[in-house]
């Protein structure tokens, strides 16, 4: 009989069956390593299943998620906060984002060269931080959803989960686009934006309706609200902190 190194109840078998925990440690190798990277990752908790879902049918399957089976995904909050590091770690030897726009063009747009430097810095700072900036995104986004389809009888937390999917999903693909654009040296960020723009559209719009056309109407106008108001806070920082538009 065994003794667990928890709670001291003598147990038979794996597991204390006063605790439930596992009555031998198991030792540490390199086969314990490669499984506590492939946890962290959530390989063994589907995030290749997760993330080919939200590729084909990214809409069907969180609502799937949301209301019958919950078992086969990887959590919602985890997901984005995964993708989030991703990127960061691919834009940090891969950037995308302000500078490489000056840097390909030779000179800043006319509408950045008259602003103050701490604005730009704002800006720099939420196209490397796409996931975390993503996640005020989809706060106010999920906000525009509940106006614009009150009657689908879902409520914020559950309307924060779809974004937390769909919003990783488009982070990774900022990670991708990243690469390619270090590879091929072309500008992509308003292919990204406005492939991005489309996805999210989809995914909320077949979220709620897939087969009528006002669905996406009201998932583009709910994405634009969550960016109009993120755009309106971050200026008024501006405004707070003294900062003025040159």
């Amino acid at each position: 009989m065994n003794t667990c190194k928890n709670c001291k109840e003598p147990s038979n078998g794996n597991y204390c069956s006063n605790c439930g925990q596992p009555t031998k440690i198991k030792k540490i190798n390199r086969r314990y390593i490669f499984n506590e990277i492939a946890n962290v990752l959530f390989v063994n908790r589907g995030m290749f299943y997760t993330i080919k879902n939200l590729l084909t049918n990214p809409g069907i399957s969180i609502r799937h998620y949301i209301t019958e089976d919950r078992s086969r995904f990887v959590k919602p909050i985890s997901f984005i906060v995964v993708t989030s590091l991703i990127y960061t770690i691919v834009n940090y030897f891969f950037p995308l984002g302000v500078e490489n726009y000056v840097s390909q063009f030779g000179s800043m747009p006319d509408n950045l060269e008259e602003t103050n430097q701490t604005v730009l810095d704002i800006t720099t700072w939420t196209q490397k931080n796409s996931g975390y900036t993503n996640l005020f995104i989809g706060l106010f986004m999920a906000l525009g959803i509940k106006l614009f389809f009150r009657k689908a009888g879902y409520n914020v937390p559950e309307i924060y989960v779809l974004l937390c999917y769909v919003f990783g999903l488009t982070t990774l693909v900022d990670a991708v686009g990243s690469i390619f654009q270090a590879i091929t040296h072309l500008n992509l960020l308003i292919l990204l934006f406005v492939t991005e723009t489309i996805y999210i559209t989809w995914a909320v719009g077949q979220f709620f309706n897939e087969k009528k056309v006002t669905s996406y109407i009201k998932a583009l106008l709910s994405f634009f609200f969550g960016m109009l108001i993120l755009s309106f806070l971050l200026g008024l920082v501006g405004v707070m902190t003294g900062i003025v538009i040159k």
